[in-house]
């Protein structure tokens, strides 16, 4: 099966966290010139359009990366139903534009043939295939029924429903076809052979036998098949889940959290809910709350890097950031008389699979958990790599600064070599640009989290797991 993502192990944000006895943010380095001047609006801009002129306009499908051709990702299309709304908000786009997109896409797959066939279906029971053809909709080749993909297009599909709230008969029909598909997802199903919700599904094989028991992104995923009303998970299902969260929790890189290596799995959920101060039995026993988690991730990142263990070209304290991402290609070669082995997209973390590949991503997707270390690194590498990192729709991928000397060229995936400063990837992600643009809005005015809170799965699946407190109460 296809999957880009099967890795198993996987503005107001400053200030301290509402949860008793955390400890306060301490206070962050305090904003060079060049972090000041960095334009974050610019970057959202960007981004946002990114999503916007990549679409397909008479399907609403977003594509998996760009400007290599490729199938859509079902992920992106919901990063793509969630950064609509921010364009109204900022102007960008009207309001009338973002209802058209959003209905071509939920009538794209509310219609979408379903059923248990090796082709010609976009999804089953619910669920959709993690990559479909750009143009039909269709299962591409041999990807899986993906629970985790599904649960990233519900939470743009749910923001949609909470964003479009007038009473006008568009708008109305957006809430309908948004409930009816969150409604369809038969969650139980994909518990296949247990204790945990399968990663996905095939008509090949059946479930794939690697299952959500650990924490990582798919919080948000247990959080939607508690609070589904018509195939609701039981809550000792959440219970399994977090029960195996001691296996994380630790000190790394000077902070004490819950650890999961790359930086997204720090950041999907909460695209679509604000943890700030709620907290589940198993996070009120460590006096922590899952948004102060993700601030610590952040710090810890960025301690990995100046540390540098590997001792990877450029990093240190204002360049840094690791998650699933590009790279440069599946290889092995000589640098500075070190032989040194590199990977093509990959799951990277501090002391994981960290073979010098940097993302953008994991800063701007981490703005709102640590807006004084994440607004310098931003800047930081704008600065640094100019036009050859940062353009039309805003950061690249990636970019591996140990990969500067062109002789390494022939080794290495299709991309931009930058003589002297770093191979840096041609393309843009969906995947990877949402997060950035999503979580700005939320680090800006909160704009995701507020609507969110009135989700009725969301809140669901949040008291059937536990949570209480915060903006809960």
């Amino acid at each position: 099966m296809i999957s880009r993502r099967h890795f198993n192990g996987g503005a107001a944000a400053l200030g301290a966290t509402a949860l008793a006895g955390c400890a306060p943010v301490p206070p962050g380095p305090a904003l060079d010139p060049t972090a000041a001047a960095f334009d974050l609006s610019d970057l959202e801009h960007r981004t946002f359009n990114w999503f916007w002129d990549t679409g397909n306009p008479l399907n609403g499908l977003v594509p998996d990366r760009w400007p290599t051709k490729s199938f859509s990702s079902i992920a992106a299309v919901g990063f793509g139903l969630t950064a609509y709304p921010v364009g109204v908000e900022r102007g960008w786009i009207t309001r009338a534009q973002a209802i058209a997109r959003t209905l071509v896409t939920l009538r794209f797959f509310a219609n979408a043939p379903m059923g248990p066939e090796a082709a010609g279906r976009t999804g089953h029971r619910g669920f959709f295939y993690h990559f479909i053809d750009m143009e039909n909709g269709r299962r591409f080749e041999r990807t899986e029924l993906s629970s985790i993909d599904t649960t990233l297009l519900l939470g743009g599909v749910l923001f949609a429903a909470q964003y479009f709230d007038r009473p006008d008969a568009d708008e109305a029909e957006i809430r309908r076809l948004a409930h009816r598909l969150n409604d369809a997802v038969d969650w139980r199903w994909m518990l296949g052979q247990g204790p945990y919700v399968s990663m996905g599904w095939g008509p090949e094989s059946g479930f794939i036998t690697s299952q959500w028991d650990r924490y990582n992104e798919a919080t948000l995923l247990y959080l939607l098949a508690l609070g589904s009303p018509t195939f609701a998970i039981s809550p000792d299902n959440w219970l399994r889940y977090t029960a195996n969260f001691d296996l994380g929790w630790g000190k790394h890189w000077g902070q004490q959290y819950l650890h999961f290596p790359p930086m997204f799995g720090h950041q999907y959920s909460h695209v679509w809910v604000d943890f700030k101060g709620i907290a589940d039995p198993w996070l009120r026993a460590k006096n922590i709350d899952l948004f102060e988690n993700s601030r610590r991730a952040t710090i810890a990142q960025r301690n990995y890097a100046i540390a540098n263990p590997k001792r990877w070209r450029g990093y240190g304290g204002d360049v840094w950031g690791l998650t699933a991402c590009d790279g440069p290609g599946d290889f092995k070669t000589r640098i500075d008389g070190t032989e040194r082995e590199f990977f093509s997209y990959s799951a990277r973390g501090p002391g994981d699979r960290d073979d010098g590949t940097l993302a953008p991503t994991a800063l701007g997707g981490s703005i709102a958990f640590a807006p004084e270390i994440v607004l310098p690194a931003l800047a930081a590498i704008k600065a640094r790599y100019g036009s050859a990192i940062y353009g039309r729709y805003g950061f690249r991928d990636s970019f591996n600064p140990s990969l500067a000397d062109p002789v390494h060229g022939p080794l290495i995936k299709e991309g931009a070599i930058v003589s002297g400063i770093a191979w840096v990837d041609d393309d843009h992600l969906g995947i990877d640009q949402g997060p950035i643009v999503a979580m700005i809005a939320n680090y800006r005015d909160g704009l995701i989290w507020r609507r969110m809170r009135g989700s009725a799965p969301i809140v669901a699946g949040l008291r059937k797991a536990g949570f209480t407190g915060g903006w809960l109460a």
